[in-house]
């Protein structure tokens, strides 16, 4: 969020170049006579009028909730949450996250577009062609255009600190995956905490060697990430309501939800390649990228996984116990923890009159108090089920809002932001930022205010109460 700030305060306050969001809309107009974008309204560069744009939309979404549906590390996050506080963290979180590409979009995006004709362009007097945009190079451009070496080097930090968490996270949900789902139920049931832990890191070491063996093959071939990110959703997108309804439809069987993922790959790559060959006459790896034939992959995949998944499971109904997904963090197990806790306080207790005056941080007190109310949303469904029609209506509503009540007026408007409106979408794009800046800087920090007081109490005045 810092290196976020720090761009669009330079681009739309203090650089030079820009300076001011009036200003960025002046560049921006001189661009769209200059050099028109096929595709949105009038050619602008102010419009939501994009047919393109419009085609990309789709296929984000269909890949966004392909990747999310279908990401493990995703899942982990989500299983091991409190009930208590899982829904809400996840729509804070999504609301954070938001400000990434939007506040990139109106920042470095906008401004590759405004300085392409300045001197301090990388690529001038050329515009920056089709390989280098897909290739993710825009924002280097603009950045280093902006801020010179100082800029590249703030984007580069950026793209570290994504990869490396989104790395990590990838990781551990494989190396989970293999180590409990696979080795500890199929091969060995009896195997140690000892053996394993070896399995584990083996199994990170030996996805690492995959992953950058990938990483060197598609650099080789001339896949780059644009091409990755838009077939992505062809690839996995049979999956996705399969997936969802193992959580929401005890109906779907299992012969329903392989059918669906399965016959949603095949159709899906059916469906991409054949409009990639019917379309621009040859397979390549341009053509295969190309937002129609994606289009077309994306939206079978998706459909197609739907509708088999539906029949299978009606043709040969079964009907799943939800016990059993309940039973793996049970009641028992959660109280469990709580009632050992309060043995080991009383142990405490009894070992005489210098212990017994130990009192414990408050931290842990917390922490006990919430897992009882875990303990508590668990036994109770009904809690269970509040929370989900919570996290669905708000998902909707969300949703609804940025992909349709907002770009679809101006889409069917063939609208043209004024100076003024431009004006206006930068300041909202900078509230959105700010907002993001609290709920993940500021409010962690609030969270945790006890627990640092205590900590803060423990290390400068001992076992002294200092309130």
């Amino acid at each position: 969020m810092v290196v976020i700030l720090y761009f669009m305060f330079s681009t739309y306050a203090t650089n030079p170049l820009i300076g001011s969001p009036a200003r960025m809309y002046r560049l921006l107009t001189e661009a769209s006579a200059k050099r028109p974008l096929i595709g949105n309204w009038d050619g602008s560069y102010t419009t939501l009028k994009s047919n393109l744009a419009l085609v990309y939309g789709v296929i984000q979404l269909c890949g966004g909730t392909a990747t999310v549906f279908l990401d493990q590390a995703y899942w982990q996050r989500a299983i091991a949450s409190r009930p208590t506080t899982a829904v809400r963290a996840y729509l804070l979180g999504g609301i954070a996250w938001f400000a990434i590409p939007f506040g990139f979009a109106t920042t470095l995006g906008l401004a590759a577009i405004a300085l392409t004709d300045d001197p301090s362009f990388p690529t001038y007097p050329e515009v920056p062609t089709r390989a280098q945009i897909t290739a993710g190079l825009s924002a280097p451009f603009a950045a280093t255009a902006l801020l010179g070496t100082g800029g590249a080097v703030a984007l580069l930090i950026v793209l570290f600190m994504a990869v490396t968490s989104c790395l990590s996270a990838e990781l551990i949900a494989l190396s989970s995956i293999l180590t409990f789902d696979i080795y500890k139920t199929y091969i060995k049931p009896l195997a140690t905490p000892d053996m394993l832990i070896v399995v584990a890191h083996s199994a990170i070491c030996i996805a690492g060697l995959i992953i950058a063996a990938f990483a060197c093959i598609f650099n080789v071939v001339g896949i780059d990430l644009g091409w990755l990110f838009l077939a992505l959703g062809v690839m996995i997108g049979g999956a996705v309501f399969p997936a969802a309804f193992a959580i929401t439809w005890k109906g779907q069987t299992r012969a329903g939800a392989v059918a669906g993922a399965i016959s949603g790959l095949c159709t899906g790559m059916m469906a991409w390649l054949v409009a990639a060959k019917q379309y621009y006459g040859e397979l390549t790896v341009t053509t295969t990228g190309s937002e129609y034939s994606i289009l077309a992959g994306n939206l079978t995949a998706i459909f197609v996984g739907l509708i088999v998944s539906i029949c299978v499971s009606l043709a040969k109904p079964e009907s799943f116990d939800w016990e059993m997904t309940r039973a793996i963090n049970s009641a028992a197990s959660l109280t469990a923890s709580t009632r050992s806790s309060i043995d080991v306080d009383k142990a405490d207790g009894n070992n005489g009159d210098k212990t017994s005056k130990i009192s414990k941080p408050a931290a842990i007190q917390d922490e006990r108090q919430q897992t009882a109310r875990d303990a508590a949303v668990v036994e109770e469904p009904s809690k269970l089920r509040s929370a989900f029609k919570t996290a669905c209506i708000l998902s909707i509503l969300m949703t609804l809002t940025i992909d349709v009540v907002v770009p679809i007026p101006m889409f069917l408007s063939h609208y043209i932001f004024t100076q003024g409106f431009f004006v206006a979408w930068v300041v909202i794009t900078f509230i959105w930022v700010f907002c993001s800046t609290a709920i993940s800087v500021i409010l962690p920090l609030w969270e945790t205010r006890v627990f640092f007081g205590q900590l803060y109490s423990k290390m400068f005045f001992g076992d002294r109460d200092v309130r």
